[in-house]
């Protein structure tokens, strides 16, 4: 197998799937933090929560479900292009 020819991946598909692996990492983290907060106790939880570095995270995340949409929709716009 060592002599198997293994063609280039397209552009396109490269940069799809190193977004989608970096989506999917964010989304690990996210749980991560998510568990770590339940581990803590309720007022520090509620201080944590008030912090702008929360709300930062907060925001991020958001961002970042708007970002996995929008690379759906261009691996949707890219198979397109590629089928015509």
């Amino acid at each position: 197998m060592a002599d198997e020819f293994i063609p280039d991946p397209d552009p396109t598909e490269l940069a799809h799937s190193i977004i989608e692996s970096l989506l999917d990492h964010t989304a690990v983290v996210s749980d991560l933090i998510a568990l770590m907060a339940q581990a803590l106790d309720q007022d520090t939880t509620k201080a944590l929560t008030l912090t702008p570095q929360w709300q930062a995270y907060l925001e991020s995340r958001r961002q970042m479900e708007r970002t996995r949409e929008d690379v759906e929709k261009f691996a949707a716009m890219m198979k397109k292009d590629a089928g015509d």
